[in-house]
């Protein structure tokens, strides 16, 4: 959205709470939409990956979203404000709400945390303007969250799906591109510290990458010279030719490497394969409504 947002001509400003950041301060730029002003550990690895993705938008970090807003829109001029994982945060006025849903773990709108996925009642989607089903690549998967959403009754042209594709390699550090075709054969040791490994292993799989182990971690993980010790003594030993990760997990190993360590991160784009007329239509809305304004309500 953002991307395409920028592609517009909007300005555009992202807010993210910044979860396991390590800055103390109530509110962090991330990037003023023209160079990166923190890194993954100041600002959490999710708004660093953002401000990496989306090099021309506001990035900026904070507990307090409404306040956030509020000093974001004291510097820059935005025209727009995309909330990353705000659905709760009501106090902050939204012309748009979007509710991701992901198809490999339907079984998580069954129950509240901490049995379940959900932090509200599933009948809270009621307030959703959308519902985004993400990795919508089976639609045995698909079909099982929507089952669940017919409980509330939402109509189907409310549902959106999108899937994340394979785009390319990148190199740690020098961020240097190699084509899909580049890792087919090529022997892998995966690593991630992300919310659903299993999902990043079968995109690798996807791709033709033969896939010799694998290190797993919990999300938003710290690493640490050890583990990087260990993991490299574990490919040294076991015929893989390089060591694949997440982009989110990139920026956080990029400390750690050795100007010859073959660490590579495989890069994912979204594509929208059911609803895009939908989605962007909701966001048209408002690029047509001429008294749009960005507001934070108190």
């Amino acid at each position: 959205l953002t991307e395409w947002l920028v592609a517009k001509g909007q300005r555009v400003a992202i807010l993210s709470r910044g979860y396991k950041r390590t800055s103390t301060v109530p509110y962090l730029l991330v990037s003023d939409g023209s160079r990166m002003l923190a890194g993954p550990s100041e600002a959490g690895d999710e708004p660093f990956l953002m401000a990496q993705r989306c090099p021309r938008a506001v990035v900026a970090v904070g507990a307090d979203r409404v306040a956030l807003g509020r000093w974001v829109l004291e510097q820059y001029p935005v025209d727009y404000i995309v909330l990353d994982d705000g659905f709760q945060h009501r106090a902050l006025h939204r012309d748009v709400d979007l509710v991701l849903l992901d198809a490999t773990d339907a079984a998580g709108l069954d129950a509240l945390l901490p049995s379940g996925r959900l932090r509200e009642p599933l009948e809270a989607l009621e307030r959703a303007s959308a519902m985004v089903i993400t990795r919508a690549d089976s639609r045995q998967d698909v079909e099982a969250v929507q089952q669940r959403l017919r409980k509330i009754a939402r109509p189907s042209e409310d549902i959106i799906e999108v899937v994340f594709r394979p785009e390319s390699f990148l190199a740690i550090g020098s961020a240097e591109p190699q084509a899909l075709e580049w890792g087919q054969g090529k022997r892998a040791w995966l690593v991630s510290g992300i919310g659903n490994s299993p999902s990043f292993r079968r995109s690798v799989e996807s791709i033709g990458v033969e896939i010799v182990g694998e290190t797993v971690f919990e999300d938003h993980h710290r690493y640490c010279d050890e583990e990087i010790r260990q993991i490299r003594a574990t490919v040294q030993t076991n015929g893989s030719e390089i060591v694949l990760t997440t982009e989110k997990d990139g920026g956080k190993l990029f400390p750690f490497l050795r100007p010859n360590d073959p660490w590579w991160m495989l890069r994912l784009g979204t594509e929208v394969v059911r609803g895009e007329e939908r989605l962007y239509g909701l966001i048209e809305g408002l690029l047509t409504d001429e008294t749009k304004q960005v507001r934070v309500r108190a």
